[in-house]
């Protein structure tokens, strides 16, 4: 009896250990004009940042728990609000959501998608610092 009850106390441990969660990362862009949706978190494995004299490119994604219809409408909205023009939206079954925006000769690729968890956002773009000489 005792036993079982030491048993059932620390399956309860574990088991309510295990929901607690990291907090999310701040949400981040190497660049200030591309807002992100709130509830999205930074992956810094699967990002990625290019800096010359020149360019500036980077690679960014972010993942939370935010339904894809709902990530596509907010991503437009805030980035038009930030000045992006809305050249194009596509979707497919197989690679979600891909829209392209752009600004001032920038041009910023967004990929939605969603997996058993998560739901993915990748924004690509490089811009020029200067022209080269």
């Amino acid at each position: 009896m005792n036993f079982t009850r030491i048993v059932i106390v620390a399956a309860t441990a574990l088991a309510l250990s295990a929901c607690a969660t990291n907090p999310p990362r701040p949400v981040k862009s190497q660049f200030e004009d591309i807002p992100v949706a709130k509830g999205m978190s930074y992956v810094a494995g699967d990002s990625m940042a290019i800096e010359t004299p020149t360019v500036q490119a980077a690679r960014e994604v972010y993942r939370g728990r935010i339904e894809l219809e709902s990530l596509s409408a907010a991503t437009r909205a805030t980035l038009e609000a930030n000045g992006w023009r809305h050249i194009s939206t596509s979707k497919t079954a197989q690679h979600g959501i891909s829209q392209v925006y752009e600004k001032q000769g920038t041009s910023l690729q967004v990929l939605l998608w969603e997996s058993w968890i998560y739901t993915y956002a990748e924004y690509t773009t490089a811009r020029v610092l200067q022209a080269p000489k």
